[in-house]
C-alpha cells in the first residue's frame, strides 16, 4: 500500500483508510478466501487438535474455507466470543450449522452452553500486516489479550489471514502486541522468521 508505511498518530483515520482498502480488495477478488485455502501448505502447520477461526465481518477475508480444510484433518473447530469490551476472547466449540448468538460486541458467536476450547492454531483477521509478523487489528486489543493468555498456557500458532494488498513495509509493535507466526493471503503463505 504505497504511502502507508507505519501507523500514524491518527490511528482511527488510518484504520478507516485500511478498511476502505480492504473493501476495494474484496470487491476485486470475491474468490480470495477459496484461493487462500488452496495455497495453505498443511505441511508447514504445527501439530494441532483445535483451530479457531472467526466470523468474517464486512470485507474481512472469510476463514471458513481454510477452517474446513484444517477440520478435515480431524481438528476441533472453535469461534471466538467477546465477553466484554476489555476482556480477552473466549474460544468456544462450533460446528457449521450450529446456532449463533450475538456476543458482547454484537458478533455472531457460539452461545454460553458451547464447550470452551483452547486452540492450538488461531486464525486472525487484520487490517494490515508486515513480514515480521506485525499485525494491525481493529484497535480493541481483543486478539492480543487472548493470544497472550493462550500462549501462557501452551504453544499457539497464530495465522494472520489477509488480502495480499494489505501488506505494509512495517507496523510499529508495542510490548503487548502479539506477533503472527505466519500470514496467509490469496497469493501465498508467508512464514515469519
Amino acid at each position: 500500500m504505497s504511502g502507508l508505511v507505519a501507523t500514524p498518530p491518527d490511528k482511527p483515520a488510518f484504520r478507516a483508510r485500511l478498511r476502505a482498502l480492504r473493501r476495494q480488495l474484496a470487491a476485486r477478488n470475491p474468490d480470495a478466501a477459496e484461493q487462500a485455502a488452496a495455497v495453505l501448505p498443511l505441511e508447514k502447520m504445527p501439530a494441532f487438535a483445535c483451530v479457531s477461526g472467526y466470523r468474517a465481518l464486512g470485507a474481512e477475508l472469510d476463514p471458513l474455507p481454510i477452517c474446513r480444510r484444517l477440520k478435515a484433518t480431524g481438528a476441533h473447530f472453535a469461534l471466538p466470543v467477546a465477553l466484554g469490551r476489555q476482556s480477552p476472547l473466549e474460544f468456544r466449540a462450533w460446528e457449521e450449522g450450529d446456532p449463533l448468538v450475538d456476543d458482547a460486541l454484537g458478533v455472531p458467536a457460539p452461545g454460553p452452553s458451547a464447550r470452551v476450547l483452547h486452540p492450538d492454531v488461531v486464525i486472525t483477521p487484520l487490517l494490515a500486516f508486515d513480514r515480521r509478523g506485525g499485525r494491525l487489528g481493529q484497535g480493541g486489543g481483543h486478539y492480543d489479550r487472548s493470544i497472550a493468555n493462550l500462549r501462557a498456557l501452551k504453544p499457539v500458532f497464530v495465522l494472520g489471514l489477509a488480502y495480499a494488498g494489505q501488506e505494509l513495509p512495517g507496523i510499529p509493535m508495542e510490548p503487548h502486541d502479539q506477533r503472527l507466526d505466519a500470514i496467509l493471503t490469496e497469493t501465498g503463505y508467508i512464514e515469519v522468521g
